[in-house]
């Protein structure tokens, strides 16, 4: 599995929907997931990739990781994994 792949299981889980119904230019709304399945997909990421994600659960907007679509996120954890990595 690609990062991408991963990604989108973490969050076809919370979602509880089928990973190839989970869309690039769906937004986490979209997938209805609430603020508590945000912080466990974001919990999941940092678990699964081995990085530290920087996000405020009690400020999301005020975090430096952009949730606002599946491809976002996913260009996210692969920039993080890059920063990480050095």
């Amino acid at each position: 599995m690609n990062t991408q792949e991963k990604v989108i299981a973490i969050i076809a889980e919370q979602a509880m929907v089928e990973p190839q119904d989970v869309k690039l230019d769906h937004t986490l709304e979209d997938l209805a997931i609430d603020s508590l399945g945000l912080v466990e997909s974001i919990f999941a990421i940092e678990e699964t990739f081995d990085i530290s994600v920087p996000f405020n659960a009690n400020n999301p907007s005020e975090s430096d990781f952009d949730i606002s679509s599946v491809a976002a996120i996913v260009a996210a954890v692969e920039q993080l994994k890059a920063q990480q990595a050095k």
